[in-house]
């Protein structure tokens, strides 16, 4: 009986000193692993290096195909249609720029959706950061901006200017976003590979750079053509009028009388 006792006792106590000291030891596993910077420090940088020569490939490419997407084509075809709406509607001139326009969008949709079907194929998407969220809201907007593109109304309907004020303001917003998400793409592989990001950061400013330039050169296009004109014009109509002036001096003289010298007379009056 007190055998029994006794070995109930050291088990309860044995049991107790197992629950006492186990979280102890969880902790300071924990905390080893918390207070020790240099290590941590070290796991994350190997785990950074330890990208596959396949994963980093497919890194570029995604890269690459979104960056043509939303980087490129997109705002090449906003400029176009922009140019196309200064033409006058219904020559050849405006619906060959119409129709760039649609093969730009439908060609950047279909690069977004293949860079879109890359990341979820080989890529961990726990959208924890803000370039994979940006990256499904642009790849759910894109789509929707298509489909308000494709059931496009006939001028003269109501709905018309509904549709082209959420047409052109979805649109604006989603190269924007598009842009910025750009940049956060060429942090994270800068981040992921460790590998040096700042010359692809020079290229796409300079792009853009390029677009922003071409696109606000497209407002004054216009109002400085017509100050050509203008010029022109002027030189024009001063050079006419000399040649009024000269023409009506050279009548002028034509047409008064011819007065004799007097020096002439005296002397024909002398030889006379």
């Amino acid at each position: 009986m007190q055998i029994a006792y006794l070995q109930q006792a050291s088990l309860a106590i044995y049991a107790y000193y197992l629950l006492l000291l186990l979280p102890l030891d969880v902790c300071s596993s924990h905390e080893d692993h918390q207070f020790n910077p240099s290590s941590s420090h070290k796991s994350v940088k190997d785990n950074f290096h330890k990208l596959g020569p396949q994963m980093t490939f497919n890194v570029t490419v995604h890269g690459i195909l979104l960056w043509f997407s939303m980087g490129l084509l997109m705002p090449i075809g906003i400029l176009v249609i922009r140019m196309s709406v200064r033409e006058e509607q219904g020559t050849t001139r405006a619906k060959v720029l119409f129709y760039f326009h649609v093969i730009f969008q439908i060609l950047s949709v279909l690069l977004a959706t293949a860079g879109a079907v890359m990341s979820i194929k080989n890529f961990e998407n726990s959208f924890d950061n803000s370039h994979q969220r940006l990256g499904l809201a642009l790849y759910v907007a894109i789509w929707v901006q298509a489909l308000i593109g494709l059931f496009r109304p006939h001028r003269g309907k109501k709905e018309r200017s509904v549709w082209y004020i959420v047409h052109w303001m979805l649109g604006t917003v989603i190269s924007l976003v598009g842009i910025i998400n750009i940049y956060t793409g060429l942090n994270a592989y800068h981040k992921r590979t460790r590998r040096s990001s700042g010359l692809w950061i020079i290229l796409f400013t300079a792009e853009l750079c390029v677009i922003v330039v071409y696109y606000l050169f497209q407002d004054k296009r216009d109002y400085i053509q017509n100050q050509g004109v203008v010029i022109d014009n002027d030189l024009n109509l001063a050079v006419r009028q000399l040649d009024q002036e000269l023409a009506q001096r050279q009548n002028q003289t034509e047409l008064m009388p011819q007065q004799p010298c007097g020096k002439q007379n005296a002397l024909k009056n002398l030889f006379d």
